[in-house]
């Protein structure tokens, strides 16, 4: 695991948690968002780790 593959997938979990206080304060347009980013970053990471 590269520093770059860690520090996607850490940014991934951190989004992760921001869909979650999205979704508990009614913002379905920040939870959406958030979720659409933490895809793209754990997919980034998964890929950079090869």
């Amino acid at each position: 695991m590269t520093f770059a593959s860690g520090g996607m997938i850490f940014i991934g979990l951190f989004l992760i948690g921001g869909v979650i206080s999205g979704i508990r304060q009614g913002l379905k347009l920040l939870a959406a968002l958030a979720g659409v980013g933490a895809a793209l970053a754990i997919t980034a990471g998964v890929m950079w780790w090869q």
